[in-house]
């Protein structure tokens, strides 16, 4: 059913759901929402499963009109919301009714927020997903950001017998200075002296951050002498580090395929919500661990996930 209308897009904002895979091979990214732990919630609060298509909005949100009675849950980055000029919580559901306006202001602490609606967000899947690929200009809603007069339907569902919220704390902190964990790799045997640096210094995130990977400004991260400055494209995924040429850290994010850069380290999957929720100026450390300890925060993040679907059901 029609749901919202679009009465200001808001910075850059996109129909997203977990990603789509299988597609690397001819050119297609992974897309999804960057940060998966924020909207796995947000659908959770409004009765959905985790993977249901939601609003990724980012740095300065929409104003969208109520078509129909429908609940919603903001979570992610601090940001303002207003039902008819009427301030509301964040990780909570919010009943609307038609004719309610709702506005997402801009954010006051991390950089992305998700909106989800009862019954996902209904938009065709392609290849399998919901996601919005602009550079391709597939999925989502017409493979674009959303504009001034869009329409968003929603799936079938029931509205919530009773509001849900997300105890406070349980809520994810975003902090401007974050320590991101990371395994050493694929390509650390390029590196030396480098590497220690690496892990000891504190990078700067520049203006150049967006979907695709966020640029860093530090220390110069110098590769071992005889060694190249480049390999062989490989497939990439989001979290690789890559070392080019000016020896800055460029961390590759969901649009992204292929690189020919050397890579450094992997962020954790656990990890990779506070670089999407980081914004230029802010400093990121990176801390050292092995597969073991990442495939241990990752249960432990899908447990308190599952945590949260039990509480709320």
């Amino acid at each position: 059913m029609e749901s919202l209308r679009v009465l200001s897009p808001g910075g850059y904002t996109t129909v997203q759901d977990m990603g789509r895979f299988g597609y690397q091979d001819m050119g297609i990214p992974v897309t999804g929402t960057l940060d998966l732990f924020a909207p796995a919630l947000a659908n959770l609060l409004v009765g959905n499963p985790e993977n249901y298509a939601v609003l990724e909005i980012t740095v300065i949100g929409p104003v969208l009109e109520v078509l129909g009675a429908i609940d919603v849950a903001v979570t992610g980055a601090n940001i303002g919301i207003t039902v008819n000029d009427r301030p509301m919580l964040e990780w909570q559901s919010i009943r609307l009714e038609k004719g309610d306006i709702l506005s997402i202001q801009q954010v006051k602490q991390g950089c992305r927020a998700y909106l989800a609606v009862n019954g996902g967000i209904d938009v065709p899947k392609v290849m399998g997903s919901c996601s919005t690929y602009t550079g391709g200009k597939l999925g989502g809603f017409g493979g674009r950001i959303l504009e001034k007069g869009d329409v968003l339907k929603s799936g079938s569902a029931n509205l919530l017998d009773k509001p849900h919220f997300i105890p406070e704390k349980m809520i994810p902190d975003y902090l401007s200075d974050k320590m991101i964990r990371a395994i050493p790799g694929p390509q650390d045997n390029f590196f030396d002296e480098g590497l220690e640096l690496f892990f000891k210094s504190r990078f700067l995130v520049t203006p150049k951050a967006n979907r695709m990977g966020y640029r860093l400004q530090g220390p110069s991260i110098e590769i071992k002498e005889g060694m190249p400055k480049s390999i062989v494209s490989e497939p990439s995924m989001p979290g690789s580090v890559q070392i080019p040429a000016d020896e800055q850290p460029i961390i590759l994010l969901v649009e992204q395929t292929v690189g020919g850069y050397v890579k450094i380290a992997t962020i954790i999957s656990s990890d990779l919500p506070k670089v999407a929720q980081s914004t230029p100026g802010d400093t990121l450390q990176f801390e050292k661990i092995d597969l073991k300890t990442a495939h241990r925060l990752y249960n432990e993040q899908q447990e308190k996930i599952a945590k949260i679907k039990t509480m709320l059901e």
